[in-house]
């Protein structure tokens, strides 16, 4: 498997994801319709990289826009046998100390789960998008990969903070990273609900943590929630709408792929689509398409709207007396190889443990192939549970 879409510098100490700007480097995220595009700019976040002196080692490569597990549908980068993200493998391996990535479905999360490393998604606004090849603007953000708490709070001290040119970024102008908040005291709750979604391994690892965290003098409860279930769903058709939405400005006019067989510009718009997207970006089109539909618009996407808002008040609610919550990151600890024709309905099955954090805005922190949920801000907090029960000994 091939980690990087394009390497930079051997030495380099940060990767970013091939769904993240870098000037003049190609940035396709992982499809065909954007072969050969160089942006004119880099995204915010690589600039305040750059700025503090860190090295961009290489763009790594994506599933084509981030739609599917953990990158296995890049057209660049087809994988074979068991699954695994190019970025979260580089950083697992040592090869950089950080990569940024952007997480829209729960993908970075997983491919973390799965390489045993730490990937942080932080609170929507917190970290500018602007130079994110944008699906789903509502929830999309830009997270850190790193091998422990410790890194991500280095990397998330840099690029946080307002940004003027993107309409999305909230005003404070920087954010703490705080990771001695420890763990004693703190209260975390296990969703039972998603408990039973795992299989016995992905289970044998929440318990594990959670007997880590009371180690360390936290209390762990079991509690049921029912806001799991549907805020996958409401997800899935907001981002499916806002995906359909987007990726429509690729037509094979101004850059990217642009089909050889057309006799009109309906054959060019048709013929480009079809040869550049790949089965599952297809599905993703048509179902975004079906949700914003005049039959289908009030009673799928506005209500998916207001379910966010049910969904929002209903975790605001129960972290009122807890301090994070503890679930799997997907349904087990690895992935084998599968068909593209199967994907639709395989994402939406993992993302059911991924949605609410991108449903809401809230942080949500792959930890020891486990997850961690916060409050709105409360990334000291999940970051401070991680950094406690990685410290062997203490």
């Amino acid at each position: 498997m091939k980690y990087y879409a394009a390497q930079l510098c051997d030495k380099g100490t940060v990767a970013v994801d091939d769904t993240i700007l870098v000037k003049d480097v190609e940035a396709t995220d992982g499809s065909r319709i954007l072969e050969g595009f160089k942006p004119l700019f880099s995204a915010t976040a690589v600039e305040r990289l750059i700025d503090n002196g860190y090295s961009i080692s290489g763009k790594t490569h994506v599933g084509e826009f981030g739609l599917d597990l953990v990158g296995e549908f890049s057209h660049y980068n087809p994988q074979e046998g068991r699954l695994k993200g190019a970025a979260a493998a580089l950083v697992a391996d040592g090869s950089v100390k950080a990569a940024l990535g952007v997480d829209m479905n729960g993908a970075p999360r997983r491919a973390a789960c799965l390489s045993g490393i730490d990937f942080l998604k932080p609170t929507y606004g917190t970290v500018s998008r602007y130079g994110v090849i944008s699906c789903a603007a509502s929830g999309e953000q830009i997270g850190v990969y790193a091998p422990d708490a410790e890194g991500i709070q280095k990397i998330m001290t840099v690029i946080s903070g307002h940004d003027d040119k993107d309409g999305t970024s909230l005003p404070e102008k920087s954010y703490d990273y705080l990771l001695n908040k420890g763990a004693s005291g703190k209260k975390v709750c296990i969703i039972k609900e998603l408990l039973e979604k795992a299989d016995d391994a992905a289970k044998a690892q929440v318990r594990a943590y959670a007997d880590a965290l009371s180690a360390k003098g936290a209390e762990v409860v079991e509690i049921s929630c029912d806001l799991f279930e549907i805020a996958n769903i409401a997800w899935q058709i907001l981002m499916s709408a806002e995906t359909c939405n987007n990726v429509s400005r690729y037509d094979g006019v101004k850059y990217g792929h642009r089909s050889d067989k057309y006799r009109n510009i309906d054959e060019l718009y048709v013929n480009s689509r079809t040869e550049g997207f790949n089965f599952l970006t297809k599905a993703v089109i048509l179902y975004g398409s079906d949700v914003l539909s005049k039959n289908r618009y009030k009673d799928c996407y506005d209500k998916s709207l207001r379910v966010r808002r049910v969904v929002a008040e209903g975790i605001a609610k129960l972290m009122e007396d807890c301090d994070a919550i503890l679930t799997p990151v997907c349904s087990k600890l690895s992935f084998e190889a599968y068909d593209i024709k199967d994907a639709f309905g395989k994402v939406f099955e993992e993302s059911i443990f991924s949605a609410v954090p991108n449903l809401i805005g809230v942080p949500a922190l792959s930890c020891g192939k486990v997850q961690l949920i916060g409050r709105h801000f409360g990334e000291s907090e999940i970051l401070s549970l991680a950094h406690s029960v990685e410290r062997k000994g203490e």
